[in-house]
């Protein structure tokens, strides 16, 4: 089993403690394709999985979610987000035994997620006045302006949409004061996908799991790929995700290394443990 960096009352601590002056954000990653970020002016979860749910719902099949990384912060301790953002309907993404006491421990924070998954946000017990649904090309403001959120469609194999053409898998381009991440959640790159995105990306967050049909899930963009979607949008720093949770669904993070020997020299590949703290501003590299 892997162990967080930093965990529990301690993990909460460093987060509660580190106020970012603006034009800087700190980051933990909370495994799989979960991040905290905090910014002058907002604290944002993205993709949270803070819980064993995926273990215990797969224990008894032929396709045991066994986890790798140990839990790094139990959901009902995180009292100070804002907004959290839900890619997707996947369980590692919109977790239903994370996102219940999230609500409850930040009773102020908004849920963002697919309009094409109100209903489904709803069913896992989320306040109905707190979810708000964005889909494709929707731009939404929140803390007087000061956190901005832009809405992409993903492939998470293919542009899937729902019968109003909705979108069911969402990246997100997110302005924290003067800082611009782009998180992918689950995709395959598509068509056009950089230039969607568009520049001016500080820190970009993207997969490199892979496809593979044998594991019988929804595929990802391998490192190979994500590196070279991000030649083409050339963030200051590419950090990858979505490896390290489930042993029947991962990467050695040493195919990234390698493929970012690829990246143009003004991209800064950084790899995170589970429950470290990045904190930086991107245009400063001394």
């Amino acid at each position: 089993m892997i162990e967080p960096v930093r965990s529990g009352a301690e993990l909460v601590a460093e987060i509660e403690s580190t106020i970012p002056q603006p034009g800087t954000i700190a980051v933990w990653w909370l495994g799989q394709s979960g991040y905290l970020i905090r910014s002058a002016g907002a604290t944002i979860l993205i993709d949270p999985y803070l819980s064993e749910s995926l273990t215990k719902k797969y224990a008894a099949t032929n396709k045991p979610h066994i986890r790798m990384t140990r839990c790094p912060v139990d959901p009902s301790m995180l009292t100070c987000i804002d907004v959290v953002l839900c890619s997707h309907k996947h369980s590692d993404h919109m977790d239903p035994g994370t996102l219940p006491a999230i609500a409850a421990a930040s009773p102020r924070c908004i849920f963002v997620v697919p309009a094409s998954l109100l209903e489904h946000a709803a069913s896992l017990g989320l306040p109905a006045d707190r979810i708000l649904g964005i889909d494709h090309g929707c731009v939404r403001e929140f803390i007087n302006g000061s956190l901005r959120i832009r809405a992409l469609k993903a492939a998470h194999e293919n542009l899937d949409t729902d019968d109003q053409g909705r979108h069911l898998y969402l990246s997100f381009v997110i302005d924290a004061g003067d800082i611009r991440i782009f998180h992918s959640g689950d995709t395959m790159a598509w068509p056009g996908m950089a230039q969607e995105i568009g520049p001016g990306v500080d820190i970009a967050f993207l997969p490199i799991n892979g496809r593979d049909p044998a594991r019988g899930v929804a595929g990802n963009m391998n490192a190979e790929e994500a590196v070279a979607l991000a030649s083409e949008f050339v963030p200051l720093i590419l950090v990858p995700h979505h490896y390290d949770m489930f042993t029947f669904n991962t990467v050695d993070p040493g195919a990234f290394v390698e493929a970012s020997r690829q990246l143009p020299p003004t991209v800064r590949p950084v790899i995170l443990r589970c429950g470290e703290r990045f904190e930086t501003d991107p245009r400063n590299r001394t």
